[in-house]
């Protein structure tokens, strides 16, 4: 990755069973502890909520995360889009914002599949109607 920061092999292996075969709800991803590769941080079962899932990103601390977000379309029916978010919180330090940043491109286009993406300061930015209004509008 240009940013010298690789990618676990089982990022993109929990990814495919989220998406392919809804194993997960979501998955939190973070650097470890030399901030030499993306982890899987925490997975979420397959009923966990939306509510859950925004309580894992911590209110100080870079993380990436996947979401199977189902909701209603507009003509009808359900629809389902995986949410790609980064979290940088306005609390959290300068270095793991910078980090997380450059390294998310080159994160994001190895989660082949991801429908929207979110890049969230603060809990406003990530509320489940700013989301669900994206992803409508994605589906269009």
């Amino acid at each position: 990755m240009s940013s010298g920061i690789a990618v676990a092999d089982d990022c993109v292996t929990k990814f495919n069973e989220l998406k392919l075969g809804h194993a997960y709800k979501y998955i939190t991803y973070t650097l470890n502890a030399d901030n030499t590769q993306v982890v899987v941080d925490a997975v979420g079962g397959k009923d966990a909520t939306y509510q859950e899932f925004v309580g894992k990103l911590p209110a100080n601390d870079c993380r990436y995360a996947v979401y199977d977000f189902e909701f209603d379309a507009p003509e009808g029916g359900k629809r389902s889009k995986i949410l790609f978010v980064l979290w940088a919180p306005d609390g959290a330090k300068v270095k793991p914002k910078m980090m997380y940043t450059s390294t998310k491109s080159d994160f994001r286009k190895k989660l082949v599949g991801v429908g929207t993406e979110i890049q969230a300061t603060d809990a406003s930015e990530i509320d489940y109607e700013t989301i669900l209004d994206k992803a409508k509008k994605d589906t269009r």
